[in-house]
């Protein structure tokens, strides 16, 4: 191949390589990240060593409803609680309690109680966006310009990026996750197995984003290399990618194509296998069943966990002993119909059923497989939502919400943060006016000291939790919430 094509040339060469590269309607470029796919294929560290560990983020979108997620269960705040909820409060009996907390989950998320009693499971109150601590006062007395107001509030989409950006500014670009993963330097970006988002975005780098248990990863119909004419073409992708070129942006595509073919070839077995393969983690099959028919897994969030699982198991052929993952379940938004006459029937009960059930068996695998200790798995949202119903039997937009962190390393059988009080109008509410009166909580836990928490325990110095979260140190001495 001559080392400088004429530009009209190139141009077809380049568009030629594109129709090779297909994934999914995308090239597998773009699949891993294009902005920097190079960095796949750092110098991997010892895989399975002791100092293992990985974060597994689950994003509810949507805005999942807080309040009947963890629910208290003392009389005086229950009645507080069912008075202004009225037909949307859980029947206090129907509560999963918490034991030894005056709390209790939603009874869709019943599954998790072995979590609980294990001490793997914590909630997290009134968790939010923040510039720094911010009382009733000074939000009322803030101007919409003051950083103290998070852009755009109640915003589905600006508060996705903020949260999974931890700022407060909804043009910020990268994601706390890719910028940890950046800043650690990590074996890989961020994985996730829950499309393109904002939070494994970092300033050089996408997500290595990978398909269901099932799929191809790689290039579609180039597998069967037994077979000589799809051996003789895979033979001239790779020699055509391995010639170097005087056009520098050039060679730095043909770069990342050796990086994506090498990356497919290396996950594509363990990405595709599911849990009725011959070469299935037994274990891992196991702690899945209660969600498998026919082999297959059957909820999408809970085949978002089983690839995790399988790539926590996997780690020689992932490589690195630090991985931070990405998930996420959708649907959250539940302005009407929010329940139904049974408390197990209804939208939001269907959607935490299937979380609370594939973080179970998530939670099993985990430990199944002798890795609870090293993994820890934590939920974000949108936000929380209305504290009063709307009139359409749901809820709508709000700000602060409770969180589930699960895991072994978790100081769990116990909450963190601090539970709004169940007042309209009242201290952790940002209304004053009658018309205002929603019950749209003021958060008392920032984004950043979430995250801060994760990031200590995952291995993070102070130095670097700062480089990763800007406005960690506006809290003082208050950094990390103490749940890991």
């Amino acid at each position: 191949m001559s080392k400088s094509l004429p530009p009209h040339a190139e141009a077809q060469l380049t568009m030629k390589r594109r129709q090779w590269l297909k994934f999914s309607g995308s090239t597998l470029a773009s699949a891993l990240g294009a902005t920097s796919l190079s960095s796949l294929m750092l110098t991997p560290s010892a895989a399975q060593t002791a100092d293992y560990r990985a974060l597994v983020c689950v994003f509810l979108y949507g805005g999942n409803d807080g309040l009947n997620t963890v629910t208290p269960t003392d009389n005086t705040r229950y009645n507080e609680y069912a008075a202004v909820r009225a037909h949307l409060a859980l029947p206090q009996s129907s509560l999963v309690r918490l034991t030894g907390t005056d709390y209790g989950l939603h009874p869709s998320l019943s599954a998790l109680g072995t979590a609980w009693a294990d001490g793997a499971l914590a909630p997290v109150f009134n968790v939010g966006p923040l510039y720094q601590p911010l009382t009733k006062a000074e939000y009322r007395a803030a101007s919409n310009a003051s950083q103290l107001i998070p852009d755009s509030l109640f915003s589905h989409s600006d508060q996705q990026v903020l949260w999974e950006t931890a700022s407060t500014d909804a043009h910020t670009r990268t994601g706390w996750g890719g910028r940890a993963a950046a800043v650690l330097g990590t074996a890989n970006p961020v994985i996730s197995v829950g499309g393109n988002g904002r939070f494994g975005l970092s300033e050089l780098q996408g997500p290595l984003v990978l398909p269901a248990p099932g799929a191809t990863f790689g290039i579609e119909g180039h597998q069967n290399l037994s077979w000589a004419p799809i051996a003789a073409r895979k033979a001239a992708l790779d020699a055509l990618y391995a010639d170097s070129h005087q056009n520098k942006l050039l060679d730095a595509y043909a770069k990342q194509q050796r990086d994506a073919f090498a990356t497919s070839d290396r996950l594509g077995a363990l990405v595709k296998t599911q849990p009725g393969d011959a070469n299935a983690v037994s274990a891992i099959t196991q702690a899945f069943a209660p969600l498998i028919v026919d082999g297959k897994v059957t909820t999408g969030i809970g085949q978002q966990l089983y690839q995790v699982a399988k790539l926590i198991h996997g780690n020689a052929t992932v490589q690195g002993n630090r991985q931070i993952f990405f998930s996420q379940l959708g649907g959250f938004d539940t302005h009407g119909n929010q329940v139904a006459s049974n408390v197990l029937q209804g939208q939001h009960a269907s959607l935490l059923k299937m979380l609370g059930d594939a973080m179970a068996c998530f939670h099993n695998a985990m430990k199944a497989i002798g890795m609870a200790q090293q993994v820890t798995l934590f939920t974000q949202s949108d936000f929380g939502r209305t504290f009063k119903p709307n009139n359409s039997s749901g809820t709508d937009h709000a700000w602060g919400n409770h969180h589930l962190v699960l895991g072994g390393a978790v100081k769990g059988r116990t909450t963190y943060g601090s539970y709004p009080t169940l007042a309209l109008g009242g201290p952790d509410d940002v209304g004053v006016q009658s018309w205002e009166l929603h019950g749209r909580w003021i958060p008392k836990v920032s984004v950043d000291q979430y995250a801060a928490t994760l990031l200590k325990w995952f291995g993070a110095s102070d130095g670097q939790l700062d480089a990763v979260l800007p406005h960690l140190s506006n809290f003082g001495s208050q950094r990390v919430l103490g749940f890991l």
